[in-house]
């Protein structure tokens, strides 16, 4: 029996691909890879490899879950690498937990090998930090979900000290303005979006909540960041959050903004 590996291949710069996740792209023998994965490291396989697309386009599914879980299975008992090549990282939205599940109950070795999923990427293409000290506390990473199964997050846990790293925020944009919204964020709130964070067709768009409604939509694959860390004043944002922080306990010297 040949090892599975679950490999992140990254935000779509071939060049943030770990070493491990790039010598294995090269060695493989069978390559199953999601749509997500960018033509610049597709075109590292080796050309011995087989290659096997297993993603979706414009929502349709080319094979089912479980079609793929059983081709992780039987490929296995063919080569010695197979790598099961994944978007971002394997363990972040990647459906990994199947796959991990179904390899187990096969008794078929696999390893994962993480990568730097979009969120990420997208944060350090617009140069901001997640979860700069000055603006935010808790960060949020999660998709949107339309419609009803859109009551599944509890939008009112985001507050405007959150940062919110959105995947998927779908065709527009006016839904999760009103979501956001209705939790009671404010309407000055900033949000950047950036679409095919480190590639080539790399956009980054920068607003606010009241604007987000109206913002034209971005090519997918897009991420939408919202929260304080997302304005390009953060130290002007700041000095409020810490002031009223101030007055329910000491802050450390070196945390103060004058």
């Amino acid at each position: 029996m040949g090892k599975v590996y679950l490999v992140g291949a990254g935000p779509g710069d071939p060049d943030l691909l770990t070493v491990k996740a790039a010598r294995l792209v090269a060695q493989a023998g069978i390559v199953f890879h999601d749509s997500l994965v960018s033509r610049e490291i597709l075109r590292l396989i080796s050309r011995d490899a087989e290659v096997i697309d297993v993603g979706k386009r414009c929502g349709h599914k080319l094979l089912t879950q479980e079609e793929i879980n059983s081709l992780l299975v039987s490929a296995a008992s063919k080569h010695e690498i197979v790598l099961r090549l994944k978007g971002g990282d394997p363990l972040v939205f990647g459906r990994a937990g199947e796959e991990i599940e179904a390899l187990r109950n096969a008794k078929v070795e696999f390893e994962i090998v993480p990568g730097i999923t979009a969120a990420l990427g997208a944060a350090a293409a617009a140069g901001i930090s997640l979860t700069d000290r000055r603006a935010a506390s808790p960060l949020v990473i999660s998709t949107f979900s339309r419609g009803t199964e859109g009551a599944s997050m509890d939008w009112g846990a985001i507050t405007s000290t959150t940062t919110l790293a959105l995947y998927m925020p779908g065709p527009d944009y006016a839904e999760v303005a009103h979501r956001l919204r209705e939790g009671g964020l404010p309407d000055d709130l900033p949000c950047v979006i950036v679409s095919n964070a480190t590639g080539p067709e790399q956009q980054i768009r920068w607003t606010n909540l009241a604007k987000l409604a109206s913002e034209e939509k971005l090519p997918a694959p897009a991420l939408m960041i919202v929260g304080r860390v997302a304005s390009q004043k953060v130290h002007e944002i700041s000095k409020a959050f810490w002031r009223n922080e101030a007055n329910d306990r000491t802050m450390p010297r070196s945390a103060v903004v004058s």
